[in-house]
């Protein structure tokens, strides 16, 4: 069944205790070479049928009224998972 992504990331403006707090340890465990860490939330919506504009449209309606708090977050991408994405995430 295809797979429709929605990210969604803290505004540039809202601070982000999480995203700090990994930013801090990833020096700590031997992870160099990362100015900032800036932690999101990612869905996946499973589709019944076919991925269409109007599927798409619907998924696009959903991020932005009920998955994302449009105050402090921002809808960064929705799209179609590939095939090969997701026998990637699922053989992880």
């Amino acid at each position: 069944m295809p797979t429709i992504v929605v990210d969604v990331m803290p505004k540039p403006e809202i601070l982000d205790p999480q995203g700090k707090a990994i930013a801090g340890a990833l020096p700590r465990l031997g992870f160099t070479g990362f100015a900032s860490v800036r932690q999101g939330r990612r869905f996946e919506l499973t589709v019944d049928g076919e991925v269409t504009e109007d599927v798409l449209a619907q998924a696009r309606k959903a991020a932005e009224e009920l998955l994302s708090n449009p105050v402090i977050e921002d809808v960064v991408n929705v799209a179609v998972l590939t095939e090969s994405a997701q026998n990637e995430s699922q053989s992880a």
